[in-house]
């Protein structure tokens, strides 16, 4: 059997963090390992309990939600978490901040608990949890702006094909649009994207995008 994913919860609002643990403990395949109420407490439970996700308010006291995550998740972190950054806002700002910072996902709190679930598992999965037209617009508004990262792989260790697939996956692709486009199945596109990141040493598929955009790749 599986081991369910461990999360952590971390919001400043008891009675926020008491419903989303009640939600994700339901869950046979999730499990709450933590709780806290600010973002330095975040970090420190992070090291400790080795959670898979990490969901992430943005306003909290001590340290925000946005430096937590960049301490979790941001550039040059030896073991990075992923982090699935919830809030109120729905401001570009704030989605953009979150993903430079190293998130993997964002999503709103008034969102219905079956999206904070799939969210959850989709971040745990190693992909990306926007929409990928909404990742898509959003990486390519903000392009420019994205910092470089650590990583100094250059785009020849992919091969023709994966560097073909990292472009449809840049374009907002699913794994089923890809596999249709190249005459593929969708698990040998799993597969390829998996390689990918592993060759170019990224997290999930929101920095590939980041990745493909700032290369030039896509435009």
């Amino acid at each position: 059997m599986t081991a369910p994913v461990r999360v952590l919860v971390c919001d400043d609002q008891a009675l926020v963090r008491t419903g989303f643990a009640t939600i994700i403990d339901a869950q046979p395949d999730l499990e709450v390992v933590g709780e806290c109420g600010d973002g330095r407490t975040a970090v420190d439970l992070a090291q400790r309990l080795a959670p898979d996700v990490v969901v992430m308010d943005v306003r909290m006291p001590v340290l925000d939600g946005i430096q937590a995550t960049r301490l979790l998740a941001g550039a040059g972190v030896a073991h990075p978490v992923k982090v699935l950054v919830v809030t109120t806002f729905n401001l570009d700002e704030y989605v953009y901040e979150a993903l430079r910072a190293g998130a993997s996902g964002f999503l709103l709190k008034d969102a219905p608990a079956d999206q904070l679930l799939l969210g959850i598992r989709t971040v745990a999965s190693g992909a990306a949890l926007l929409a990928p037209e909404v990742t898509r617009q959003l990486v390519g508004r903000y392009a420019a702006r994205i910092r470089p990262s650590e990583s100094t792989t250059p785009d020849d260790v992919l091969t023709a094909r994966e560097l073909e697939v990292l472009q449809l996956v840049a374009q907002g692709l699913s794994n089923k649009e890809i596999a249709g486009t190249l005459v593929i199945s969708p698990e040998t596109v799993k597969t390829y994207v998996s390689r990918i990141l592993t060759k170019l040493q990224l997290r999930d598929r929101v920095q590939a995008v980041v990745y493909a955009y700032r290369r030039g790749l896509v435009t």
